[in-house]
């Protein structure tokens, strides 16, 4: 039997919270049962950490096979929470046999666990209260990263229901209707702005932009923001990435395809298999994260897994902030994109020109190209050519593009092959 769409899950689970929102215990054993059913799992529980125990706060078990009830208590170094929070132990793991660190814990035999699923719970102030977890007793191949997704769009709800806040439930229930609506109706809309090469002109490659279609109207980063504050930043990144390369499908052309993409995004799962309508040496993934990164190992592994298989990575709004800068200097990109905030102006400040031509020469000095972003007029044109920038884009030279227009603009260029 095929599984419930998720994005339908969420929607009808939260309509049982609001509706029973006098109840956390109701609440949290309704989502926990929902999940449950949606995974065809065998048991679901949330557990609360203690200083030496864990314990069971609420557990959905009808199997029979094992005797598992609330307010049951394992030690904390026993199971897979707390190695799950400490990242020793994958939160995803379709088939516990296939991973050593599962496989060699004695419940894994014992009772048997055979597919396991388990993300945090963190309060509000930061602190980790326990884990939801899912397992079922035989192996399911069929689990993957947007089951993930939906266990962390769950996991922060039960922290708002553990806390007892009713209205950030209801917060939360707005925002997850919005960007499960978003889903649905199969936003956002991809259009294109092409790159363009300054040594002739042509189009070099298109950097994909999500437009929302629908309320509130707002810019693109907000709607991003807010999937990211539920849970589903992932999945609606991926969304965006799928849409931009099925509408270039039947688009001919050598040029590369850039896609704005989180650090997130990227080491949550295997980014590649996403991408197969077009080869990977086409393929820039523009890194947009803002925040600093915490630890740049994961990141730094999966970005030398992508380069092998030929996809290129950019450093999006250099010399918009400190981020970007460690970006660049830990990430070694191929690609960094001047931000609109030095372009804007540059023939006429020396300040920014003086930035720019030295970001141009440390560009050049690594093997990095230089792209300048937001090119709005001729004089700003002429003085980035003279700096010795490799590619622009911008409203002086096009606007974000539909399919077709883009197919036009290629012709136009001369970019066709």
């Amino acid at each position: 039997m095929a599984r419930q769409n998720a994005d339908a899950l969420i929607q009808q689970v939260m309509a049982q919270v609001a509706s029973a929102s006098s109840s956390v215990d109701r609440n949290v054993e309704q989502i926990l049962r929902a999940v449950r059913d949606h995974l065809r799992m065998d048991v679901a529980f949330v557990s609360e950490f203690g200083t030496r125990d864990r314990v069971f706060r609420y557990v959905i078990n009808e199997s029979g096979r094992l005797q598992l009830h609330a307010g049951d208590t394992m030690a904390m170094e026993s199971g897979y929470c707390r190695g799950v929070v400490e990242g020793r132990i994958p939160q995803l793991i379709p088939d516990t046999a296939q991973v050593p660190a599962a496989a060699c814990l004695p419940e894994t035999s014992a009772i048997p666990i055979g597919a396991h699923l388990s993300v945090p719970i963190v309060l509000g102030d930061g602190r980790v209260y326990g884990t939801f977890c899912c397992f079922s007793f035989e192996p399911d191949l069929s689990l993957d990263e947007r089951d993930l997704h939906m266990m962390r769009a769950f996991a922060q709800l039960l922290a708002f229901q553990v806390e007892g806040d009713l209205a950030a439930v209801r917060d939360h229930g707005a925002k997850v209707e919005r960007i499960s609506a978003v889903l649905e109706m199969g936003q956002p809309r991809i259009v294109y702005q092409p790159i363009y090469r300054l040594s002739d002109h042509t189009i070099a490659g298109v950097e994909c932009l999500s437009r929302f279609d629908m309320e509130p109207r707002r810019p693109p980063d907000k709607w991003f923001d807010e999937a990211n504050e539920i849970g589903l930043g992932v999945r609606l990144e991926l969304n965006a990435m799928l849409t931009a390369l099925d509408g270039l499908r039947a688009v001919p052309g050598g040029f590369y395809v850039a896609l704005n993409v989180s650090p997130q995004t990227l080491v949550s799962g295997d980014v590649l298999e996403y991408l197969d309508v077009i080869q990977p040496g086409r393929i820039v993934m523009e890194i947009t994260e803002h925040a600093l990164v915490d630890d740049y190992h994961p990141l730094q592994a999966t970005v030398q897994k992508l380069r092998q298989a030929g996809v290129r990575f950019a450093v999006d709004d250099a010399g918009a902030g400190y981020s970007n800068m460690r970006h660049i200097l830990t990430l070694h990109p191929d690609i960094i994109k001047m931000d609109i905030s030095l372009t804007r102006s540059i023939d006429s400040d020396p300040s920014r020109k003086a930035l720019a031509a030295a970001m141009i020469g440390f560009g050049h000095q690594t093997g990095s190209h230089v792209v300048a972003e937001g090119v709005e007029t001729a004089q700003e044109l002429a003085a980035l050519e003279v700096l010795g920038v490799d590619e622009v884009q911008g409203y002086h030279l096009s606007q974000p593009l539909s399919r077709d227009a883009l197919f036009q603009a290629l012709r136009a260029s001369k970019s066709l092959n």
